[in-house]
């Protein structure tokens, strides 16, 4: 059977989740969130963590806390993001330059990113917006990325495709991390302040983010379209296919009930993935010598897990081997659970666990779900996946923020995860797959 692409395309489809996990990373996960709530804290009139009674911002006339700024940004981002993904899909699909959106994205967002270099003084709404920007336009270059993972892969060969892609992005997020951490313990070497490391290293991402574009940009074909080109308004015609896809799904709702099994499951993930520092913080006590040199080992070891779980997907199926992946997750809150105060090893062993099960998940979550989809509709679904993926990701930090407000316990907060995973297997556990498979009208792989 001839092969959807060649070795390079292959190659260069993964350097793009290379190139765009530095934001997630870097500017995300560590450094802009610190970093912009010291820019409104300095606007607020505090004098660094020391603020006055009453001390607030007032971006747009609203009221609010500097320390609410960053979380308020993502939470606007995620409402923004519902309404464009699935439109920047329905377009994709019915573009025949899908190469060139892919650029156009991910250029905005590296672009906003590196605008950040001027993110300095009291100029705490220019950073808000700038990654406004960036966080949309990532979500958006990520719905284009993966609706080519059908046109470069067959179905039995989309499990391998697709973890090789998360691995690389592991990899490439944790070296630009850790060149970063480096460059902030070397900071009184390099005659600079935390802060003024922390915005480079923010640029730096952006930088990243950019130049390793190139490799998928100069790989990559443009296919035919199946969906048919748009004619007149993109826009507006994105809107009225998102609107048809809606409704088409009424046709595969087994693709649906994977997309709401995938949205319980991975809300789990992803709440476990953004509060773990908290946890070690607060409730286990531990400093930041401890979390930022975990926080990078995961980046390493999910490279290696995405590579372990996708070769076992391929002895056993994904299916199975996603279920496996959460028994392992329910297994990590247990432990979590009872981790005892002040004990690093306990802590870093943990997040090797947590590495080696975190890529897999992921990888084939996504290479499942692509073999769920109606051809010639890649870009719709994914729209609609990315939205299962960021547009719900507020409900695991909900339960474990109730957790904590009716118990004043942390460890009951994290142990409220773990219905997140039981009832996320249950729902994936009964979805037929092969037969999902087939409804969306493709062959299901050999193995599931």
């Amino acid at each position: 059977m001839e092969e959807l692409s060649s070795r390079r395309e292959r190659t260069g489809w993964y350097f793009y989740d290379w190139a765009n996990s530095a934001f997630q990373t870097t500017v995300v996960t560590v450094f802009l969130g610190p970093y912009l709530t010291a820019i409104a804290k300095t606007a607020a009139g505090c004098d660094g963590d020391t603020c006055p009674d009453g001390a607030a911002i007032h971006p747009l006339g609203l009221a609010i806390a500097p320390g609410s700024l960053f979380p308020y940004t993502v939470s606007l981002s995620v409402f923004l993001t519902v309404f464009v993904l699935p439109v920047v899909g329905a377009i994709a699909d019915r573009s025949p330059r899908k190469k060139q959106l892919l650029a156009l994205f991910a250029y905005i967002g590296a672009a906003a990113t590196v605008g950040m270099l001027f993110l300095t003084g009291e100029r705490y709404l220019l950073g808000a917006g700038l990654f406004l920007l960036a966080n949309i336009a990532f979500g958006a270059s990520v719905v284009v990325y993966n609706s080519f993972l059908p046109q470069i892969a067959d179905e039995q060969d989309r499990d391998r495709v697709s973890s090789f892609g998360w691995a690389w992005g592991y990899l490439g997020g944790g070296t630009l991390l850790l060149i970063n951490v480096a460059a902030v313990l070397m900071k009184d070497s390099l005659g600079m302040s935390t802060g003024e490391v922390a915005r480079y290293s923010i640029v730096s991402a952006g930088l990243w983010w950019a130049g390793f574009t190139t490799i998928p940009l100069l790989a990559l074909h443009n296919r035919p379209v199946l969906a048919g080109e748009h004619r007149g308004n993109p826009l507006l015609d994105g809107f009225k296919q998102l609107w048809t896809t809606l409704k088409g799904m009424r046709a595969v709702p087994l693709t649906l009930f994977f997309l709401i099994a995938y949205l319980i499951y991975n809300d789990g993930i992803q709440t476990v993935i953004s509060l773990a520092s908290v946890y070690g913080t607060e409730e286990l006590k531990l400093s930041d010598d401890v979390l930022v040199p975990t926080i990078l080992m995961v980046q390493f070891l999910a490279f290696a897990g995405a590579l372990l779980l996708g070769r076992l997907a391929r002895v056993i199926g994904a299916w199975k081997t996603i279920l496996l992946s959460l028994v392992l997750w329910t297994v990590v809150i247990l432990v979590a659970f009872v981790l005892p105060e002040r004990q690093a090893v306990p802590f870093v062993i943990l997040g090797g666990g947590i590495g080696l099960v975190l890529g897999g998940s992921q990888a084939l979550s996504r290479s499942l779900f692509s073999q769920l989809i109606p051809k010639g509709k890649e870009g719709e679904y994914f729209g609609l996946y990315e939205i299962s993926d960021k547009g719900t990701s507020w409900l695991g930090p909900l339960a474990f923020g109730l957790a904590y407000d009716l118990t004043n316990s942390y460890r009951v907060a994290i142990i409220a995860l773990i219905v997140f995973f039981v009832v996320g297997f249950i729902a994936l556990a009964l979805v037929p797959i092969r037969r999902a498979i087939e409804q969306a009208g493709n062959t299901p792989p050999a193995k599931l």
